[in-house]
């Protein structure tokens, strides 16, 4: 059997999340005591491995690079069936169809996490209970604001975990019931309303439990200290992934995902984004830049 042409690009990332955040100790420090957490005090701290052009045998060219990279086929290819390795993998197409719903407030942890991600924009989690009077108090006073909504739209993806989450039934009240109690304990999330701030790489940056009625705008001063952390988090995490392979792919149209490529046959390309998510697309569909890009990793590999 002929092997495939794969251009294995760089193996598996994982994402540099670390443990959540302290609770705050007070008032004036509710990010900790320096409000920068230690992956930002001690920088990515990776380093990448450079990839020289090898002889003229393709063979052994591949298997040079894929010894090079440790590359591992077994872990960096994620088949879902070894005679149709793209079965089951939605197209591109979807994925950025069903990108940015609009919704202002998700009610999925996945979902907020996964727009995250692709957009590099922290998540607010609002963790509310309308039968405590504070909660209430907070979204009348600021989160149902027009200058708050507008600054969130622009600056975050949010989240609302409520604890009393209605449904069309039942049986779906109870699973939502079960579930946010989880996410609650997930990320010790005590008193109501309790608000986090938390990376792309799903660290929590900022929380903030309890509110005081005239107390709107120290709190979003908080929520903007958050986020400007966050936002340099970001960068370490998105500067460290870059090195093991991701980069942003586009299709010339303003869409894009951050993904590296899982493997290449025919103009046929598989991506796989930082959280394991895959979308299939075709060289053709791409901008400019990214096939200009196929086409010399092709050449610097002697795959035509």
């Amino acid at each position: 059997m002929q092997p495939l042409r794969w251009i294995p690009i760089f193996a598996s990332a994982g994402l540099l999340a670390s443990c959540a955040g302290k609770k705050a100790e007070a008032d004036a420090s509710p990010f900790g005591p320096t409000g920068i957490p230690p992956q930002l005090r001690q920088g990515a701290g990776e380093g990448g491995t450079a990839v020289s052009p090898g002889g003229n045998q393709a063979a052994a060219q591949e298997e040079a690079l894929k010894k090079a990279l440790n590359y591992n086929p077994a872990t960096d290819l994620a088949w879902t069936d070894s005679d149709n390795p793209d079965a089951g993998i939605p197209e591109l197409e979807e994925v950025w169809a069903g990108a940015g719903s609009g919704t202002l407030w998700l009610e999925s942890e996945t979902e907020a996490l996964r727009e995250a991600k692709k957009t590099g924009k922290p998540v607010l989690i609002w963790f509310n209970d309308k039968q405590i009077p504070a909660s209430n108090t907070i979204s009348s006073e600021l989160l149902s604001t027009r200058d708050f909504e507008n600054w969130a739209q622009e600056n975050t993806v949010r989240l609302v975990v409520d604890m009393n989450p209605t449904g069309k039934n039942a049986d779906e009240v109870y699973r939502r019931t079960v579930h946010n109690r989880e996410l609650k304990k997930k990320y010790n999330a005590r008193g109501f309303p309790t608000m986090l701030v938390v990376s792309p790489s799903s660290e929590v940056i900022g929380r903030y439990t309890g509110y005081r009625r005239g107390r709107e705008d120290f709190i979003w001063g908080q929520m903007k200290q958050g986020v400007s952390v966050a936002n340099e988090n970001y960068k370490v995490w998105h500067s460290g992934l870059e090195k093991k392979g991701y980069r942003q792919w586009s299709d010339g149209k303003g869409r894009s995902i951050f993904a590296k490529l899982a493997h290449y046959k025919d103009g046929e390309l598989v991506l796989v984004e930082p959280d394991g998510q895959r979308a299939r697309t075709k060289e053709k569909n791409l901008s400019p830049e990214d096939r200009l890009w196929i086409q010399q990793q092709k050449a610097a590999r002697g795959i035509q």
